[in-house]
């Protein structure tokens, strides 16, 4: 049985007959790591999140989530934020709380509704009366009240303002267990470096970098912010 959580191996997706979106990727990632995944737009990160998660199919090569291929199975270790959201605008708060804790048998609805009265998001409110952002905290609070082994937020604080983001952040550090995964992938990498241990950059589908955030300060001399900018000349 491997030791790694995640792996990717000669994984490609190709969308008709050119577009290439991941190319040949090969991925080893352990448990208990909190790991940015960051890249420019169009650089195949949001098509890697759909293949961990069953949601496409590989072209070629492959993609294991504890030794198995994304499945029904899979999505029971796997709490996936995606970037848009897709909850139901006519349900209320409650009810999407008690929606999850229907379908995942390690959701929490103790954790939920404490995390919602710390934002204070009535759990009585159509999910169609509240704005974008607090619908994305919402959707964040859904994904992070599971005891998920891998968490795949892909933009998790994009949509929120700056005062926001600390908590956010805070609610990811604070609501997953030590063992478990968080892959995070984002465009504000200022505001998320100084929670990650570990940071891939991603380009043309192809992994330029897979190496840890200490090695980055020590071996470059420069914060993940400003060696993303120097590799990516943005």
């Amino acid at each position: 049985m491997s030791s790694y959580l995640l792996e990717a191996s000669g994984l490609t997706k190709q969308f008709g007959n050119e577009t290439i979106a991941v190319n040949q990727l090969n991925l080893e990632v352990g448990p208990g790591k909190i790991i940015g995944l960051l890249g420019p737009n169009g650089s195949g990160k949001t098509t890697l999140i759909k293949l961990i998660n069953g949601l496409l199919t590989p072209s070629s090569g492959s993609v294991l989530v504890k030794g198995h291929a994304p499945d029904i199975e899979s999505k029971k270790t796997i709490a996936y934020l995606p970037e848009r959201t897709y909850l139901q605008n006519h349900m209320k708060v409650s009810e999407l709380v008690d929606f999850f804790a229907d379908f995942y048998e390690d959701f929490s609805k103790e954790r939920a509704y404490m995390m919602l009265h710390s934002l204070d998001i009535k759990s009585t409110a159509k999910l169609s009366t509240l704005s974008k952002g607090t619908k994305e905290k919402v959707q964040l609070i859904l994904v992070m009240s599971r005891d998920a082994d891998l968490y795949i937020l892909d933009e998790p604080i994009a949509g929120v303002d700056p005062a926001a983001r600390d908590y956010i952040l805070k609610t990811i550090l604070n609501n997953y267990n030590e063992n478990a995964t968080i892959i995070l992938s984002t465009h504000l990498i200022s505001d998320i470096e100084n929670i990650l241990d570990e940071v891939i950059f991603i380009k043309n589908g192809s992994i330029l970098l897979h190496t840890t955030v200490e090695d980055i300060r020590e071996q470059q001399g420069k914060s993940v912010d400003s060696y993303f900018r120097e590799v990516f000349a943005c």
